[in-house]
């Protein structure tokens, strides 16, 4: 069949370089335009990532099973069709889905340290510079302190982060509240 007087493989290829073009723009310029899918929608299907994926599997084995066979045009389609929705769900499945959960949970902002509890390794003095690390989920933070009150604060003493500035920690002595249970 020749819709449009164009041969069926040709309208593949055409898919596949259309496709395929828009997936590199997408992936390389997607981060310009802040473009973040369908928010927290229930849509997630409609990532622009796993439809052009899906064209360019359906154009890809749409052209070949043209070229090497002699099925149905429907048939060749139909099969494509579901080739492309395996591929497409396995990816969001086992690739995007991973990759969106997991890269917020390494990223912290310099505020967020704020209100935590860390212990001191390099011991800070009244008037100068220590060092104090923050355990995470993600790891562990090694960042540059002060003493908030003026006061020194040895090695190993539990500190609580009053404020950041500059990159810089400004720390107090951290007491923990007795309980009587």
């Amino acid at each position: 069949m020749e819709p449009f007087s164009i041969p069926l493989e040709t309208i593949y290829m055409y898919g596949l370089i259309i496709a395929g073009i828009l997936t590199v723009l997408y992936v390389l310029f997607a981060d310009v335009f802040h473009f973040n899918g369908t928010g927290d929608g229930g849509l997630h299907f409609l990532n622009p990532v796993l439809i052009f994926a899906f064209v360019t599997i359906l154009s890809a084995s749409g052209y070949l099973f043209e070229r090497i066979s002699s099925l149905h045009y429907l048939l060749i389609l139909g099969i494509s069709a579901v080739a492309a929705f395996i591929v497409v769900t396995l990816l969001n499945v086992f690739v995007l889905v991973p990759l969106s959960s997991a890269e917020e949970s390494l990223v912290y902002k310099e505020s967020d340290l704020q209100g935590r509890v860390g212990t001191v390794i390099t011991s800070i003095p009244a008037d100068g510079y220590g060092e104090v690390m923050i355990e995470s989920t993600s790891g562990r933070i090694a960042k540059p302190a002060v003493s908030f009150d003026g006061d020194q604060i040895p090695n190993g003493t539990s500190v609580l982060v009053v404020q950041v500035k500059e990159g810089v920690l400004q720390v107090t002595v951290h007491h923990q509240l007795e309980s009587y249970i």
